[in-house]
């Protein structure tokens, strides 16, 4: 009865006290058949490389437990051979002695018969053995008889043994090594210098620039390879192949001494114009006291511009006397294509670069350090750079919907210093209330919005009393000439809104400036406080960022286009208003009214747009709503340099 007493079970002391969630609680292991324990890196010479090699292929079997037996299995050489050892030691027996006499009787019957297909040379020496044959074969036959009378019955024949099917013989060889063999030789040594250089990350670009440039003059080499045209002769039915001639190479070669003979053309043609520019000086501004004139010189029209405005005005920071011009128009119920041109005060009767668009170009910049990059903004809200080095027709690059362009125009775009890593970068600023940066990264235009302009805090009521926030209209912005990140934005609601490029969600300062849309606003070039406004209200503003009333406000009677202040003088500034006039002041003389007032543009029914101070020379130019640029010389008293 041992087994029916129950059996205390023997713990280990160290063995853990579980519950019996914890016991029943399922744990799962995974189990591989990798071997976490064997080495990784094992070594061994290659005698045939000469070198050590890793080895890659590492037995993973663990060996647990083995014993040697001594069970051999039967179809093995070595179980045959022990069977047929056992059975030969079985079959000698005393059966064997037995079997002699019997053996010996087969051996005679043999030997009989051997005898008997011996031939014999005479017929008698066959007849005399044939009866001997007879005789002896009837005597055997007898003895034969008796013996199987006398013996007991045979054993059992062994088994017989089967062929080997698979016959296999093994041997060892061993394979030729061929003996390695050295060859020598000696050559003169190469020659070679020392080269060493940084390469980053701009060595890499302009690699690849070449490289896509290369890649572009070859397509164009291609396109330009004469094209073989097939006709067919109605008379005799036969194909004749022509090769069309090329007129482009024959042009190209002479493009640039056409460039110079038409410059010198147009210097012979406006000779006086030329000669006014260069050495007039008005001697009756001796006799006019303070005030002043404007000379007017050269006047830049294009046949294809003629029912489209200047929108926009901006000269070349390298080239002095090339400036570009946006054309597009103001008025909203007629909006068509737009044009780009840029124009030299050399060839004042045809532009050196011309770029058409689908929407009308509203805004455009230069870039300070690459004087061929141009930004543009349009009246549909994308932005673009153009590359004057390319010869292509269309912009380098163009933002799109997909990029976060603008849904309504931008009204003026300005580039700033090269960010961290060396990428261009411009703003852009738009009615719909997005001040937008855009950064030019492996050939693509990235935007990032800097800032929102917030409306006058009042929200639309919207369907179902849902409340819609809405959002200021940017017209017109400048950035600060020291202070990288601060910058001026002026809106259609007449408001300045100081902000800083570090705070995306609030304003550094609101300025309650104008009581409509404020059409233009610059910083001092010199003075780093200073700012000028102006607007549709008639006003001009000069304003010290720090304090929030007006410094100088200036009433010209009538809506006023554009504002600029000069690049020579930090007192004198010009504005031009839209019955055509231009009024160029002087602070440092005469506080209070302009030094000269002119009419610029003469016809009826036309309007001045906007007026550029020309950075080296004493011209200012003059765009209107007609497509016209005028070109004016500021008299001796009307730039005045400052103590």
């Amino acid at each position: 009865d041992d087994w029916l007493t129950a059996r205390a079970g023997v713990r280990s002391p160290d063995q853990l006290e579980l519950t019996e969630v914890e016991l029943k609680k399922e744990i799962t292991r995974t189990l591989t058949a990798k071997n976490p324990h064997i080495p990784r890196d094992i070594v061994r010479y290659n005698f045939k490389e000469r070198a050590y090699k890793i080895v890659d292929d590492v037995d993973q079997t663990a060996i647990h437990f083995t014993l040697n037996g001594n069970l051999v299995p039967k179809d093995s050489d070595e179980g045959r051979r022990q069977s047929i050892k056992s059975s030969s030691e079985a079959e000698k027996t005393p059966v064997e002695e037995e079997n002699a006499p019997v053996e010996a009787s087969a051996e005679t019957t043999e030997k009989a018969e051997v005898k008997d297909e011996e031939p014999t040379g005479d017929a008698e020496a066959a007849e005399e053995g044939e009866g001997e044959a007879e005789a002896k074969g009837a005597e055997t036959a007898e003895e034969a008889e008796a013996a199987e009378a006398e013996e007991p019955p045979p054993s059992k024949a062994p088994e017989k043994k089967l062929a080997n099917q698979f016959n296999f013989i093994e041997r060892g060889t061993t394979t030729y090594h061929n003996p390695l063999r050295e060859k020598g030789y000696q050559t003169d040594p190469a020659p070679y210098e020392t080269f060493s250089a940084n390469v980053n990350q701009w060595y890499i670009y302009d690699a690849y620039m070449e490289e896509l440039e290369r890649m572009e003059k070859a397509k164009e080499k291609e396109k330009a390879k004469p094209q073989v045209v097939k006709k067919e002769d109605k008379k005799t039915g036969r194909k004749l192949s022509y090769v069309e001639p090329q007129h482009g190479d024959s042009l190209s070669k002479v493009a640039k001494a056409a460039k110079i003979t038409e410059r010198m053309v147009n210097l012979n043609t406006f000779d006086d114009i030329a000669q006014d520019f260069k050495y007039f000086e008005d001697a009756s501004d001796e006799f006019r006291g303070q005030e002043g004139t404007l000379l007017p010189l050269w006047k830049f029209r294009y046949e294809k511009t003629k029912k489209l405005a200047v929108t926009a005005i901006s000269w070349n920071p390298k080239y002095k006397d090339l400036f570009a011009v946006g054309y597009g128009s103001y008025d909203f119920m007629k909006q068509g294509h737009g044009m780009l041109l840029l124009y030299t005060l050399k060839n004042p009767s045809f532009p050196e670069y011309s770029f058409s668009s689908e929407s009308g170009v509203m805004c455009l910049d230069f870039h300070s350090d690459h004087p061929y990059l141009l930004a543009v903004g349009f009246y549909d809200g994308n932005v673009a750079i153009f590359n004057l080095k390319k010869p292509a027709s269309q912009p380098s690059y163009r933002s799109s919907a997909k990029s976060g362009k603008h849904t309504e125009p931008v009204w003026q775009v300005k580039w700033q210093k090269d960010d961290m890593d060396n990428n261009s970068n411009f703003f852009s600023v738009s009615s719909d209330g997005r001040i937008v940066s855009w950064t030019l990264v492996k050939n693509e235009l990235v935007h990032m919005d800097v800032i929102k302009l917030s409306g006058d805090g009042t929200a639309v009521q919207g369907p179902e009393g849902l409340q819609l926030q809405t959002l200021g209209s940017g017209t017109s912005f400048d950035f600060h000439k020291k202070i990288d990140y601060l910058f001026l934005v002026g809106t259609e609601e007449g408001k300045i809104y100081k902000c800083s490029k570090n705070y995306s969600s609030q304003f550094l300062d609101v300025f309650d400036a104008h009581h409509m849309a404020v059409d233009s606003i610059s910083w001092n070039p010199f003075h780093l406080k200073v700012f000028i406004s102006c607007s549709s209200d008639w006003t001009v503003k000069i304003w010290d960022h720090t304090i929030k009333t007006p410094m100088f406000v200036f009433d010209l009677g009538t809506a006023v286009g554009d504002v600029a202040w000069s690049t020579y003088s930090s007192t004198v500034f010009a504005a031009v208003t839209i019955d055509g006039q231009a009024h160029v002041f002087d602070l440092n003389v005469n506080k209070l009214e302009p030094l000269c007032t002119q009419l610029v543009v003469t016809r009826k029914k036309n309007k001045a747009t906007h007026i550029q101070f020309n950075p080296v020379y004493p011209i200012i130019i003059v765009g209107d709503e007609l497509g016209l640029i005028t070109c004016l010389k500021l008299s001796p008293n009307l730039r005045k340099m400052p103590k």
